[in-house]
């Protein structure tokens, strides 16, 4: 029971740790997003879009999957316990990390005239994609930095660097923006990311590495393992990109720009809001989950655990969702972006079942079973564009919120069936009954919010928000004590 409450007790602090990272960098994102507007104007906004989503497609395309595939190998490799095998894995990692850094700079410095031509339709902006080429040599050392410190589960370290890195791109940023207007642009791409590369460095210096000789032939073969996987991983990543491609084609053509606008605000908010949940969990959830792959019940285990957090966590999220969502739009953006309230409160009701998924999907990344995860990939990027396509046609943006669900649900039933016939993964009772209970609650306000029309029908939400949220501290102090975390916790201040 003690190594039950322990378990529980990593993953509610790393979610609580890496939740507040993620809140704090959306503030950041919010604050940098409203000064680049007043100080640059939509024409300084759009370049610096541009210039950065460009760059970041080069960038992905020569990663290659490596904050994947390298955190898994190097949480396997920690959770041996030899220190021999885990500076093996960093060597060779540092080693790629310098390749594939530098073949991002050399294909943006090499096309630089062409993704000029592209982005912008003129080469007017060929000098400044030659200079941001090396962002893409310092983002990739960054990331290399922060792969070790996530792999190593270093999660103060990993968290103190995320906040440091924001805050000093804003701060250095800013001012530049102030004084030179929309000629800082590229200067400020520049030293964001050589500000980030730095702050990760000195936490990532502090992990002491076993020198050891490395044949050229062991260098390749765990090089090797790596890179694969992390490519077939980019190769999905892209699918995911076409698809959402196509669907915005698809929006415009039969329902015009407006309702892509739409369409991207609510999802926006869906991916910021929500998403940072997911976010803060994966951040120690996948290293954790790689480091017990190879044992079938410690896996189940670890997943079930998962699970039973999230959820926990996530309902009266989801619920204060549903209930506010109306002014949420309203102080987000405007009145006119109200006609996505529907589509949102659709979604909610797949979060749920969407947090399980994720959780289960993560076993494929955490075994390294590249073909099992590329056909499941691929089958659900069929049936996710399928059914949006098919939704929007017939039920506009309301369809696309219904779509989320019902995918939702489909990939929760593919992934459990495939884990369940490969890895024997079972769901444990305990999670079965806190889940079936949980999901009426959500499904019981959003009955309430889009179908009953009654004056008081936001009483019967906060009240069911209540109920939720009682029903979520009963549950962690059974696995956690807060009591007693929360005294440690004091106590230690």
């Amino acid at each position: 029971m003690s190594e039950d409450r322990s378990s529980f007790r990593n993953i509610l602090k790393a979610t609580s740790l890496f939740g507040g990272v993620q809140i704090f960098q959306i503030i950041i994102s919010i604050i940098r997003g409203k000064v680049v507007a007043v100080l640059l104007g939509p024409e300084g906004v759009g370049i610096v879009g541009i210039l950065t989503s460009t760059s970041g497609i080069i960038q992905r395309a020569t990663n290659f999957g490596l904050s994947i595939s390298a955190v898994r190998d190097l949480a396997e490799a920690n959770e041996t316990g030899s220190q021999t095998r885990v500076s093996l894995v960093i060597r060779v990692l540092k080693r790629i990390i310098w390749i594939t850094g530098a073949l991002g700079a050399l294909t943006t410095l090499i096309l630089s005239p062409w993704l000029s031509k592209v982005a912008f339709g003129n080469q007017d902006y060929t000098f400044a994609f030659i200079w941001i080429s090396i962002t893409l040599l310092f983002d990739q050392l960054a990331s290399g930095q922060v792969i070790v410190l996530q792999g190593l589960r270093k999660l103060k370290a990993l968290a103190k660097a995320n906040i440091i890195g924001s805050s000093a791109g804003l701060l250095v940023g800013l001012p530049l923006y102030y004084w030179f207007g929309i000629n800082a642009i590229v200067p400020n791409i520049i030293l964001g990311s050589l500000s980030s590369m730095i702050i990760s460095w000195f936490y990532a210096r502090k992990i002491s590495i076993k020198q050891i000789s490395i044949s050229c032939v062991k260098a390749y073969l765990v090089g090797k393992k790596m890179l694969v996987f992390g490519f077939l991983l980019n190769l999905t990543a892209f699918m995911g990109l076409a698809t959402d491609f196509i669907l915005r084609l698809f929006i415009s053509n039969q329902g015009g720009i407006e309702q892509v606008g739409l369409f991207t605000a609510g999802f926006a908010i869906l991916n910021s809001y929500i998403g940072m949940i997911f976010s803060a969990m994966s951040t120690e959830y996948y290293p954790r989950l790689s480091g017990v792959a190879s044992d079938k019940v410690k896996c189940s285990i670890t997943i079930n655990e998962q699970i039973e957090i999230s959820i926990i966590i996530m309902t009266p999220i989801i619920i204060a969702f549903m209930l506010f969502i109306h002014w949420g739009l309203i102080l987000l953006y405007s009145q006119k972006f109200v006609p996505v309230e529907s589509m949102l409160r659709w979604a909610a009701v797949g979060i749920l079942i969407r947090t399980a998924a994720w959780a289960i999907g993560y076993v494929f990344m955490a075994k390294g079973d590249s073909k099992l995860f590329i056909s499941v990939s691929i089958v659900a990027n069929i049936y996710t564009l399928a059914l949006n396509l098919v939704s929007y046609h017939y039920f506009g943006l309301t369809g696309l919120g219904i779509s989320y669900t019902v995918t939702g649900l489909l990939l929760f039933l593919v992934n459990f069936a495939v884990s369940n016939k490969y890895y024997q993964f079972r769901f444990q009772t305990t999670l079965i009954k806190i889940f079936i209970y949980l999901n009426i609650l959500v499904f019981l306000t959003f009955y309430l919010m889009t179908f009953y029309n009654l004056s008081y029908k936001f009483l019967w939400g906060i009240i069911c928000f209540l109920v939720s949220s009682l029903f979520a501290l009963y549950e962690m102090n059974k696995r956690v004590d807060l009591k007693e975390a929360v005294g440690r916790f004091l106590k230690r201040k």
